[in-house]
């Protein structure tokens, strides 16, 4: 049983957690409006920003089983109380309240506004003027994306750091 619990706790990070991490990753590239007067290419691209967070909202709903299976492989294992494990549960838990409160929440305010800026999604990257209800201008968004990639990378790290406390288990017996 652990050994099907642990390949299914290994698959489902791996098919869960890594699309979120590259998706949100790529998300900033293409949410954040080229600077005014810049004529070279960009990526600036609304609609493939919105399919980028809607793999990242997605893969989030399954991603729960990651954690959920890891418990019950930790259970069968019994090593639920070993430092590694708590250690990967505390990063875990504060990976996935970043993902929901900052990186998801960030992403749906940069779709939003977004929409308001003329020539949105067509690649055009046209500048806004910040009038109307709330509209960031083009530099306020420029530099929520920026933060974005910060706190995805953030993210990103600790899901890593979690992926090495798993292969590198101190104390374990393994001799990994």
């Amino acid at each position: 049983m652990t050994k099907l619990l642990l390949s299914l706790h290994v698959l489902a990070s791996i098919l869960a957690v890594g699309p979120i991490t590259v998706a949100a990753s790529m998300f900033p590239r293409y949410a954040k409006p080229p600077a005014p007067g810049d004529d070279g290419p960009h990526d600036h691209d609304l609609r493939t920003a919105a399919f980028l967070h809607r793999i990242c909202r997605g893969y989030a709903v399954v991603g729960i089983a990651v954690p959920v299976l890891g418990l019950a492989t930790g259970a069968q294992m019994g090593v639920l109380g070993d430092a590694w494990l708590v250690a990967s549960i505390v990063l875990t838990t504060i990976a996935a309240a970043l993902l929901m409160s900052m990186v998801l929440p960030g992403q749906r305010e940069l779709l939003e506004e977004g929409e308001d800026l003329p020539g949105a999604g067509t690649g055009e990257g046209a500048v806004g003027t910040g009038a109307g209800s709330g509209a960031l201008t083009v530099a306020a968004r420029r530099s929520a994306a920026a933060r974005l990639a910060m706190t995805t990378g953030i993210f990103n790290l600790l899901w890593a750091t979690v992926v090495v406390l798993m292969i590198v288990r101190p104390g374990s017996t393994t001799g990994a």
